[in-house]
């Protein structure tokens, strides 16, 4: 499950779980709301969940030409193999199996309606969020809540993956405050580049490539050394092996008398 946290050896994933884990640890984002506010956040929460993450499994593990050209191959190439062979595709059957078991009830009966619909009830909450937002940096004012924090999750990987299908994200990048939103976060928040990685991560990413690189190189010269020298070794004739001959029983007798004490 994602995303995961991981704090010196404890290992954490699914939203609910960190957040109460980082309560327990006292780093509260929502320490100053009050309790409609706190009310407010757990709604929208709830909205998310229930119209908009139908509709973001469908654009990553349903949509065939997203899967196949984005979704597989990130996934596959960041999971050992051979469970890079198998993993994705079950994934892609557990979100199509949610969004039937959730939205699939009557009246729609067939996957072509359930998908019309939750696109609709999608683009319908990211208007509800845009509305909300209006013109404030963050949900509830000038410093980010829980609410944000979940809002950027659903919104960022629409935002910023180039998908051959891209119905939900042509409507996310219609909303301009959504998208400032996110621009915002990514450059308070992640410092990043237009190339789209921090300069820290950047700067070690050449690192690990040069002596990645060096190391092919040193690798290579040592094999072409040692194909010289095998090359320039002299060549001798293969030697005959002595024919071993059994002897006879009485001969075999005599031997070992005489070797004998």
């Amino acid at each position: 499950d994602i995303p995961v946290l991981v704090s010196e050896d404890i290992v954490i994933s699914q939203p609910a779980k960190i957040l109460n884990f980082l309560r327990k640890q006292k780093y509260n984002a929502d320490y100053e709301l009050s309790a409609k506010q706190g009310a407010d956040t757990l709604a929208y929460i709830a909205l998310l969940e229930e119209k908009l993450l139908p509709a973001l499994l469908h654009t990553f593990w349903v949509e065939a030409e997203n899967y196949c050209s984005v979704t597989k191959p990130w996934f596959a190439s960041r999971i050992p193999f051979p469970l890079s062979l198998y993993l994705p595709g079950k994934m892609s059957r557990e979100a199509l199996n949610r969004i039937l078991l959730t939205r699939g009830g009557p009246p729609l009966y067939s996957l072509t309606e359930v998908e019309a619909q939750i696109y609709r009830d999608a683009k319908e909450c990211l208007n509800l969020l845009s509305k909300r937002l209006g013109t404030s940096p963050f949900f509830f004012g000038e410093t980010p809540t829980t609410l944000d924090a979940f809002v950027f999750g659903f919104l960022a990987p629409v935002y910023k993956v180039c998908f051959p299908r891209v119905q939900l994200q042509e409507h996310l990048k219609q909303l301009s405050n959504l998208c400032q939103f996110c621009d915002n976060i990514l450059t308070c928040y992640f410092r990043l580049t237009v190339s789209g990685h921090s300069p820290a991560g950047q700067d070690t990413a050449d690192a690990n490539l040069q002596k990645l690189t060096q190391l092919v190189n040193k690798e290579s010269n040592l094999i072409e050394k040692m194909d010289d020298n095998l090359r320039k070794s002299p060549q001798h004739p293969p030697r005959k092996l002595t024919t071993l001959k059994l002897a006879a029983a009485g001969e075999e007798s005599s031997l070992l008398s005489r070797l004998s004490p």
